[in-house]
């Protein structure tokens, strides 16, 4: 109980050492995983049955021969790719705002720096040191969280991408 407690307090003193700025990218990457952890969810739970009703919609029609035909089976895969990319976009922008947050705690913690230089000189190092750990910390929780997300937004891609040609394949068009 009491590592657990001491666990919470370091995670509280790292957002504190990295400011305001890192209380923002924290929200966002709770956002982020979130919608993550929901596509992959959807995949895995939902789309199986998404897939058999658009086979059974497919499979109950008697003529997959015409011209009309071939507009139905493509408007049935359509939905599904839709379904399927729902919140991806999202997750690309949130992805993409990471480092550019990161980027902003950089730029705020060297605008405390020169506050700090400009008050005292450069003879005090220890109050320069708040300034350059804001700095540090929001550029490298930044780059973490985007390159985290980028791994898992890639891997929602090619899921997406391999289960629509699935679907393809499965509704046959003679």
């Amino acid at each position: 109980m009491i590592e657990s407690v001491a666990f919470i307090d370091d995670i509280r003193n790292f957002l504190y050492a990295g400011g305001d700025v890192l209380w923002v990218i924290l929200g966002v990457t709770i956002c982020l995983w979130c919608l993550i952890i929901e596509r992959l969810l959807f995949i895995k739970q939902n789309y199986p049955f998404l897939r058999d009703s658009c086979l059974a919609l497919w499979n109950q029609r008697t003529d997959k021969n015409s011209a009309y035909a071939l507009f139905i089976r493509q408007e049935l895969i359509s939905e599904v790719l839709i379904k399927l990319n729902r919140g991806v976009a999202i997750i690309k922008v949130l992805i993409a705002l990471c480092p550019l947050l990161g980027l902003l705690g950089t730029v705020t913690g060297m605008i405390h720096v020169f506050d700090v230089m400009a008050v005292t000189g450069t003879g005090n190092a220890r109050a320069m040191a708040a300034g350059i750990s804001k700095a540090t910390i929001t550029t490298m929780a930044g780059m973490v969280i985007a390159i985290s997300g980028l791994y898992f937004s890639k891997l929602i891609e090619e899921r997406v991408s391999d289960e629509s040609h699935h679907l393809a394949d499965l509704l046959k068009y003679h």
